[in-house]
């Protein structure tokens, strides 16, 4: 008996000296690598300078006069050899030495610089801006006082004086390049180059006064000197009549007389020089994976049958006699779906859904944004054409994330148009939990910190809107029809997608399929399309993040069984901030082998 105790207590103690050693390994491994962390700042530091409207969203105003001549081959000449130096750096450093949130950093990194590397062979400079997005349109955002460009201080309406004079070269690099593109059948559809043309031609005033640049100085800020309030009118009166109109009206007139003519009839990229090769290249860099243009097509064809399928179950549910086309006519046109006279209902109603899923909330989510929400009505000025979106907060929690919602007239607001899913999506707990905690984060390297992958963002807020039944949503079914609504819209843009720019799918063709199988309007379904025709591949993240979270959340449940948390699995999943799908995938698989040993001990 004595032996055997003995023996007993000797393994006691191999047991203890191995777990000390363990522990001990374990300590070293995730002790954070302070020359990696050093590289990344310096890399973050530099990289800023090179794109310094990035520092301005993120409220650091160091480099708010700059405005680098970003499409010019010079610029991206530099930006070649930066990227390229740095992947240098990055390969020096050897991966298994790493703590495993440095190999997510390392990983995430290494990936973003190959991929940025690989889409400069495609000379997409030959195509500066487009009709959805660009630097024209950025611009006005900037100039008009009412986005991240701030005008609070006399050294911020100098700087912005600055940075006006640098677009004016942009403008006629732009032109310039749009030319190479003409000489090279590089070229937008015409039916995108045309919208383009009132775009620029708004901009365009013979009162300065008019214009929308002019917006700062309306609200110039009473401490202001009078000298400094004189001189700064004027100088903006200026900036306006010989800077700005003269740039938009040189753009505006270029495109209407030279551009458009040299345009295409096609609608998909594949056509161009290269197209086929940089469509493929464009579905890797926004979906961040590996999948073919073929498995996200077949993919999408299969999601909008089953939703359609769970569609018709809604309209049997609700009663209604007739064909799912239909029922989304008598969802868009029933008068009883639009209950609303003034604004404030439906902020209401949006305020009682965040009241309705609080206490789910808990149950879902151990960590929760610092950062304050709010709930507001889009400003008037851009309501009109705006939808509704979410202004991510600032890193350190003084500005606030808020959720906007459009309402020009809350008499054609349709209750059924998927509030609930919109408010997952947009607000709690998609974006605003997503992007507040990563920001917040300070463990995060900055590069992290203020990252984006649309895969990785727009996957979890799609994600999210599937939460709505567990958060306690979508027990009226026409809310759940509306969250359907939302849910196909994101599938047909993988089959519309991918059908546009490999299959031939013609611009009106895609309109049709969408209003087919949606209840969205010709205009609504148009400036969809259109933007699928502008920016190929965008549009494939949403449905695709959302896709591999879910195959995840299942993966673990059945590996896990009743070991599996799912507010643990949320937490892991938005711990790190965002990511490459491959690079996530890796991470939250290693968390599920811990989760499971951690039991069996």
């Amino acid at each position: 008996m004595k032996y055997i105790l003995l023996l007993g207590l000797f393994a006691l103690c191999l047991m203890a000296c191995q777990s000390t050693k363990t522990e001990q390994t374990m300590t070293t491994s995730t002790q954070p690598n302070k020359e990696l962390a050093a590289f990344f700042e310096q890399y973050y530091e530099e990289r800023l300078k090179l794109f310094p409207l990035e520092a301005t969203q993120q409220g650091d105003s160091r480099y708010n006069d700059l405005l680098p001549n970003d499409i010019s081959q010079e610029f991206i000449s530099e930006l070649k050899k930066f990227y390229t130096n740095n992947l240098a750096k990055i390969n020096t450093f050897e991966r298994s030495t790493l703590s495993d949130e440095d190999k997510i950093a390392y990983d995430t990194f290494k990936r973003e610089l190959e991929v940025q590397l690989e889409g400069m062979a495609f000379n997409q400079e030959l195509i500066p801006f487009q009709q959805f997005w660009g630097l024209p349109l950025t611009m006005g955002q900037l100039g008009s006082g009412e986005s991240s460009q701030p005008f609070k201080t006399v050294k911020d309406y100098d700087d912005w004086l600055k940075r006006v004079k640098a677009f004016t070269v942009w403008g006629d690099t732009a032109i310039a390049n749009f030319r190479k593109g003409m000489a090279a059948n590089v070229v937008l559809p015409k039916s995108l180059a045309i919208k383009m043309i009132p775009q620029m031609n708004d901009l365009v005033v013979t009162d300065p006064t008019k214009s929308l640049f002019y917006g700062p100085v309306t609200k110039m800020p009473s401490t202001f000197s009078e000298a400094d309030k004189s001189r700064l009118t004027a100088a903006y009166k200026k900036m306006i009549m010989e800077d700005i109109v003269p740039t938009y009206k040189k753009l505006g007139d270029f495109i209407k007389s030279e551009y458009v003519p040299k345009t295409r009839s096609t609608s998909g990229i594949d056509v161009l020089p290269q197209g086929k090769e940089l469509y493929t290249y464009l579905v890797k860099y926004w979906t961040t994976t590996d999948k073919t243009p073929e498995e996200i097509y077949q993919t999408g064809l299969q999601e909008v049958t089953r939703i359609r399928g769970e569609m018709e179950k809604v309209k049997q549910q609700v009663g209604f006699n007739g064909t799912l086309d239909e029922f989304f006519v008598h969802l868009k046109t029933d008068k009883q779906f639009y209950p609303y006279t003034k604004p404030e209902e439906v902020l209401k109603d949006f305020n009682g859904i965040l009241a309705k899923i609080e206490p789910n909330l808990k149950q879902m989510f151990n960590n929760t944004p610092k950062t304050p929400f709010e709930i507001r009505q889009t400003e008037k000025f851009r309501e009109a054409s705006a939808s509704a979106e979410y202004n991510q907060g600032s890193a350190d929690g003084s500005r606030p994330g808020i959720f906007y919602v459009p309402i020009p007239d809350a008499a054609t607001f349709n209750k059924t148009s998927g509030m609930e899913s919109l408010f997952l999506h947009e607000a709690i707990p998609g974006h605003h939990y997503q992007i507040s905690l990563q920001q917040e984060n300070t463990n995060l390297h900055k590069f992290q910190r203020f990252s984006w992958y649309g895969a990785y963002g727009e996957g979890w807020a799609l994600y999210c809107e599937s939460l709505g039944k567990e958060l306690g949503l979508y027990t009226d079914p026409y809310q759940y029809m509306g969250a359907l609504g939302d849910e196909i819209h994101r599938a047909i843009r993988l089959v519309v997608d991918v059908g546009l720019h490999t299959k031939g799918m013609t611009r009106e063709e895609a309109i049709k399929y969408m209003m087919d199988n949606e209840p969205i309007s010709e205009e609504g379904a148009t400036a969809e399309i259109e933007r699928y025709m502008a920016i190929p591949g965008q549009a494939l993240s949403y449905k695709i993040g959302a896709l591999k979270i879910r195959e995840l959340r299942e993966k673990y449940e059945k590996q896990l069984g009743n070991k599996f948390k799912l507010s643990a699995f949320h937490d892991e999943f938005l711990k790190d901030g965002g990511m490459p799908l491959d690079v996530l995938e890796r991470k939250m698989d290693a968390w599920a082998a811990k989760q499971g040993s951690v039991e069996k001990l």
